[in-house]
This record gives structure tokens, sequence and C-alpha cells, in this order.
């Protein structure tokens, strides 16, 4: 029987078996990798850093074996690696000191703070090497929320804007390729952007945390930034429901992309990545364009561990998630898999 597959609005016929047997394509490497449709390569990585202060420091983050805070020197010799292996770009990430968090997170634009002086070294060391800040206030605060909080525990949008501008613009100043809002306030693409026009930070990139979900997924995260136990205390409880994303949602995505993109968003960030491939699809067809995804900490942890105990051969799961968040249409992809996925994909050159 003859079947008729429409693609693109253009008609076209596929012979049945025995004419057509698909499985001809997959019988040699060779002919695999000739119609292999997606691939991945460091070009389309993103190194997330977690940098904190002093100097010879390297602390492991227990909830994600194999990750480490570093001070600022050792970040610069990873990151000389990271760039090496031809990864474009890192995220910086910074342990704020328990004794420099505020109601207030005045710490987030300190021009003298960790992620300020992190940015100024590795644009010093490796000015090819793209360097990406988190914009929130979640490491700074001492309620542990992205955003400023009012007496009920209520996390205010157009206070917290005001600092969320502020930092921006010290990373800007820093020396900052991308600044990335991750904190998903209304409004704070537009401010962020008119203050960077007006700073003449013009070239400035914003990732903008567009479709950022209320997961369940971010635990490791927190605990390696020192967020965790602080959230946990606040007055308005350990959740972030009030600001970010309803994973029951998908509409809702494009909806917030589309404000960004009038806005200035240069870049749109789906986060998390594997458990939200639909929506990076959505986007990436929808609107067309650069997206971008977040394999986050509860994603990591999960292959590492199983990785760590047998379970699962991490290397070919990696490479295999990795492809998948691609062929989702992601442009790019921030994980902690970047050097270790680099290494392999060397190596299979």
């Amino acid at each position: 029987m003859e079947v008729v597959v429409t693609r693109t609005n253009i008609p076209y016929s596929i012979g049945g078996y025995p004419a057509r047997r698909p499985r001809r394509m997959r019988r040699n490497e060779f002919s695999r990798r000739l119609m292999r449709e997606t691939k991945v390569t460091a070009d389309d990585l993103i190194q997330p850093l977690f940098v904190l202060d002093g100097e010879g420091r390297s602390e492991p983050v227990p909830s994600m074996p194999g990750i480490q805070r570093l001070s600022i020197d050792l970040m610069i010799a990873e990151a000389q690696t990271i760039h090496q292996l031809g990864i474009p770009a890192v995220a910086i990430f910074p342990v704020t000191p328990a004794d420099a968090k505020s109601a207030d997170a005045r710490e987030a634009y300190n021009p003298t703070g960790i992620a300020q002086r992190a940015v100024r070294a590795l644009k010093d060391a490796i000015p090819e090497l793209g360097v990406i800040t988190d914009v929130a206030l979640d490491p700074f605060t001492s309620h542990g929320q992205d955003g400023l909080i009012d007496d009920t525990g209520y996390v205010l949008n157009d206070e917290t804007v005001e600092v969320l501008v502020r930092q921006a613009l010290s990373h800007a100043e820093a020396g900052a390729d991308v600044v990335a809002p991750s904190d998903m306030m209304d409004g704070r693409v537009g401010a962020i952007r008119n203050a960077l026009e007006a700073h003449d930070y013009r070239n400035v990139r914003i990732l903008s945390y567009t479709a950022k979900y209320a997961s369940h997924y971010y635990g490791p995260f927190r605990d390696a930034v020192g967020s965790a136990g602080n959230l946990d205390s606040g007055p308005s409880g350990p959740g972030k429901d009030s600001y970010q994303m309803d994973p029951a949602n998908s509409d809702e995505a494009i909806h917030e992309a589309a404000l960004d993109i009038q806005e200035g968003a240069d870049m749109f960030m789906v986060k998390p990545g594997l458990p939200y491939l639909d929506i990076i699809r959505r986007i990436k067809q929808e609107l067309g364009v650069p997206t971008f995804a977040y394999q986050v900490s509860g994603e990591y942890s999960m292959l590492k561990a199983a990785g760590e105990r047998g379970w699962l051969d991490e290397r070919k799961c990696v490479l295999e998630a990795l492809t998948s968040l691609r062929r989702a249409g992601a442009d790019a992809i921030l994980t902690y898999h970047a050097r270790a996925a680099a290494e392999w994909l060397q190596e299979e050159d």
C-alpha cells in the first residue's frame, strides 16, 4: 500500500516493504553516520562554574559528585581547560558568604563582589571565552528567594527589578559578555535592556530564562550556592511558585518568550531541560529564536549517581541526553557535563 506523507506542505510517496527497508541504512556505522540528523559538538555546550572567595580553595558539592566550588584562581585554571576543549562559554554562579547576605541583596551589585571579580579575572585571562553571568538575587538574600519580599513573604516584582538592573549593570561593567536574568520577574528583560543601552553596553547580550519552571530538580544547585538552607527557613517557605512557571503549562512559555522578544532578549532559556523537551520544541518552532536548554543540577546528579553505581553507562546516557536536547531544538545546552562531554566527543573524532 502506498503511504502519502506531507512535509512542509509538499506531498510525496513512500514505497512499501520490501522496496523500502529502513534497516538497510542502520546496517553499518558508516551509513548511520551519513544519515544522522542531529549532532552534538563542543560548540553547543556551556559549562557552569561555581566560584567562591579566597585563594587555592576547592570544595566538593556533596549532592553533585565531581563538581567543585572553586576560588577564582582555580576557576581560571579550569576555564583554561574548558576553552582548550572548544567550549565557547562558561556561566558563573557565585557562592556568597552568609555574612554578606541580606534582605535587600545589596551584595548582588557590589562592584568588588565575587561574581564581578570572577568576570574580570576570566576576561583578563581568556578574553576569547564567553562569560555569562546569572542575574538573580537568591545567592544574596538572607531568605533565599530570587527577589525582595514584603512582610508577608511575597516576592515583590518592581522593587526586585530595580535591584536586578543594578546587578546586571555591575556585571556589564566588569566585562560580562552575556547577562542572564533567571529570576522570572515581569518586565525585567526590558528594564535591563534599557539600562544597558543607556550606559553604552549595547553589545552585552541578554540570555533570558524565559521558561523557568517551579521544578523539583533544582535541589543540588541550591546546595552548591548555599541558598537551600535560607530558602527553607524563609518567611515565604521553600517554594518559588509565585514567580516560576507551573510545570503543567506550555502555552504560558510561548507568551513569556513573546514578551521577552519585545523587551529585547537575544537568547531564550528553557529550564530544566529533559523534562521540558516539548517546550524547547515549541519555542524554537513557533518563534524561531535562539533557544537554549539548561540541563539542571538534578538531571546531572541522577545521571552521575546512576553511573557511579553501575546502573547506567554515564557516558552513553549523557551523550544521548544532550542529543535529545539538540534534537528538540536547543541551539546550546548549559550542562554540568559540558567538560566531560567535550572530552568524550574529542575521543570519538
